[in-house]
């Protein structure tokens, strides 16, 4: 049997350990995912089941990927991403995971000591939910806000939204004001008056005016303002939703225009 004080040090010990892993490190490179079920992740999912299929190394867990917690916590990132923000709904792969790996790989954190993930999407959102003063705007810049409470900065935002405003026309004709809108409203609020928005032009529409809106985002002239382009990529039920193999297709082209931008910046 140890002593008490040898069995004391033991556990407060432990104690300093366990507190240490809930640190995170001052030093890292954030991005805020959001829009709706596609950045959300359904990659996997048939109906309310996600096959639990991770792409590895694409993207497994890394000490060095974390994600802020619906409870505002810092923790180790893993597949679904976005389980505990996107309600109730079932999740599976999103590019975020794919995207961070490959900044990784190609040593795109800048020397962080982590990349940081803040999942904000919700799935079937249109961009006027998306406005500023409404729940799901609030929402994202308030966890943007406490993700850099504990050191790092935001690299950039990843959007991916837009299949619900191809159902009416009103909001596929207002899509490019609402969206130059909000990335005005962001650069405010964040205090980053440069912050770059990273936007993914859309493979797939719940109405007929997904031309509109796909015109609406590829004419958004803002500086700052990237273009991704998802259409081609396959999808998971046939129509909507990207399956596994496009969502990590996706996070691999979102990485690379990420670091191009940083490449141009210089």
């Amino acid at each position: 049997m140890l002593p008490p004080c040898l069995l004391l040090c033991l556990v407060f010990s432990a104690g300093i350990h366990r507190a240490a892993a809930d640190v995170p490190p001052s030093n890292k490179l954030i991005f805020i995912l959001a829009g709706q079920s596609n950045m959300a992740g359904r990659g996997g999912v048939t109906g309310t089941h996600w096959d639990g299929i991770v792409p590895s190394p694409d993207c497994s867990p890394s000490p060095s990927v974390l994600r802020l917690s619906p409870s505002l916590r810092w923790e180790q990132a893993h597949e679904p991403l976005h389980q505990g923000i996107d309600g109730n709904r079932t999740c599976g792969v999103g590019p975020g995971m794919a995207f961070a790996n490959a900044l990784l790989r190609s040593n795109g954190a800048s020397g962080a000591a982590a990349i940081g993930l803040v999942p904000c999407a919700v799935g079937g959102t249109r961009m006027a939910e998306w406005a500023k003063g409404s729940e799901l705007y609030t929402d994202m810049v308030r966890r943007a806000k406490v993700a850099v409470e504990t050191g790092g900065r935001v690299g950039a935002v990843l959007w991916y939204q837009g299949e619900s405003d191809t159902v009416r026309w009103a909001d596929a004709n207002e899509y490019g004001r609402r969206m130059g809108m909000l990335v005005r409203d962001l650069r405010v609020d964040l205090a980053m008056p440069h912050l770059l928005l990273i936007q993914v032009g859309l493979a797939s529409g719940l109405g007929q005016y997904t031309e509109v809106v796909r015109e609406a985002q590829k004419s958004l002239k803002l500086r700052n303002v990237r273009f991704v382009d998802a259409m081609g990529l396959p999808f998971q039920d046939g129509h909507l939703h990207l399956n596994t193999q496009a969502q990590v297709q996706l996070g691999h082209m979102l990485a690379q225009s990420y670091l191009t931008y940083v490449l141009q910046s210089i």
